[in-house]
């Protein structure tokens, strides 16, 4: 393969336009722009979780679905393009429920916390759904993949027992939500 960008800066966007990967050029606060841009940003914050110390199979799975998140916003870049398949939904439901079963039952809601994989597993899990209510607003103006909302609903899923499973890994407890607290207690 060779280099495809010889070149960062082409100055093309100065005027608020971008080019998706098919050359059409579209205003950079558009609905699709904005939704390619949660879904980097979200791959960005798996990144970071990636760098942290944790188990190798965490590691794994978070390397796997950037690589998924990469490919949906080339999907979105590209809009005839499709990278997402049922498949891609299962291996997350399969994930899911791997790792969910190595965890206690919730009884209580729980607060975004604990080690600090976990808390940044959260913020992700949190710009995931952002990323999700993006693709339904795109979905609603322009033509794209159900799958994409849905890989994104089940990927929200994941990060928020990634996080528990994180906790459990570092000895760290999850941080229960206290219904009736008081001020100051």
């Amino acid at each position: 393969m060779g280099y495809r960008l010889s070149k960062i800066y082409t100055r093309t966007g100065d005027n608020g336009t971008t080019a998706l990967s098919d050359g059409i050029r579209v205003d950079k606060d558009s609905q699709r722009i904005k939704t390619m841009g949660s879904i980097d940003e979200l791959n960005s914050l798996l990144g970071l979780i990636c760098s942290e110390d944790i188990d190798k199979n965490s590691l794994a799975t978070l390397n796997e679905i950037q690589h998924r998140l990469f490919d949906m916003g080339g999907q979105l870049s590209m809009p005839e393009y499709e990278s997402l398949t049922a498949d891609s939904v299962a291996w997350l439901e399969e994930k899911l429920d791997l790792m969910n079963t190595e965890l206690e039952p919730l009884a209580d809601f729980i607060l975004p916390g604990g080690s600090k994989p976990a808390a940044t597993c959260h913020v992700a899990r949190t710009v995931c759904r952002r990323a999700e209510c993006d693709a339904v607003a795109l979905s609603r103006q322009e033509k794209i993949s159900a799958l994409i909302p849905t890989y994104l609903n089940r990927l929200s899923d994941l990060l928020f027992v990634l996080a528990r499973y994180l906790n459990k890994a570092s000895g760290q407890p999850d941080v229960l939500w206290q219904h009736g607290r008081k001020k100051d207690q």
